[in-house]
């Protein structure tokens, strides 16, 4: 497939579980689904199959997306004594991730968890400040059994779990997964781009998912990174300026 189908074929996907979604009355709150990943009714109950695994147990450093549908997830963490570690919106800052401390936090978890209490009670650190991340959380608008998932479209959360890979802070030994609503797990092939990444587990309100042994980028591929991308993103413009000197 050319990139062009690619991306078409993403999209139909994505519109087809956001309508589905809608159709359903599976969103916790007013709105539209489209363009955005969906806050789920039951996003509690995925996050509380996935604090039952091991997996989850284990983990002292976890990495998490800001979306709403994954802030069940966030605040179980900080409850739990986790490092958390949340992006900036689009990557947009020189230090491009939140560092939220359980023994730091000012306001309770729940409100710590949430991305704008997060933006101004969170210290802002570079990929140099993290530790090795033991689990990564992400959201997904659709997602099959083999673990190949799709975003919003924008390409974030690839760009975001490349470059922890780039800096050695993610491996083999770091699991990904993804809470999701049942009607966002698909039957459909996903087509796949180098910076793709799939997931290891999937959980739902209903189950939970264990995927086909997941697919990691070993770090950016700059080529497929567009130049309006890296000039948006200082973390990405300070890699290939190092990159090229």
């Amino acid at each position: 497939m050319t990139r062009t189908e690619v991306d078409v074929r993403k999209d139909t996907i994505r519109n087809q579980v956001w309508d589905l979604l809608e159709s359903h009355s599976a969103l916790d709150g007013p709105g539209s689904a489209h363009g955005r990943i969906p806050n789920f009714i039951g996003a509690d109950v995925a996050a509380a199959r996935l604090a039952e695994l091991q997996v989850w147990q284990d983990a002292a450093v976890v990495k998490a997306v800001p979306d709403k549908a994954q802030l069940p997830v966030r605040a179980r963490a900080l409850r739990a004594g986790k490092l958390v570690y949340m992006a900036v919106p689009k990557l947009a800052q020189p230090q491009p991730f939140y560092l939220l401390d359980p023994a730091e936090l000012v306001v309770a978890p729940e409100e710590a968890a949430s991305s704008c209490i997060a933006a101004s009670i969170a210290r802002n650190i570079g990929l140099g400040e993290l530790r090795p991340v033991d689990l990564i959380v992400c959201g997904s608008v659709a997602v099959n059994r083999d673990g190949v998932r799709l975003g919003k479209g924008a390409g974030y959360a690839d760009i975001e779990v490349a470059l922890l890979a780039q800096a050695g802070l993610i491996g083999p030994g770091t699991t990904i997964v993804t809470t999701v609503h049942s009607l966002q797990v698909v039957d459909d092939d996903i087509p796949e781009t180098r910076h793709d990444f799939s997931v290891d587990l999937i959980l739902t309100p209903d189950e939970v998912i264990t995927c086909s042994p997941p697919r990691r980028p070993a770090g950016l591929d700059w080529d497929g990174l567009s130049a309006d991308q890296v000039a948006a993103m200082p973390a990405l413009q300070s890699l290939r300026d190092g990159r090229s000197s």
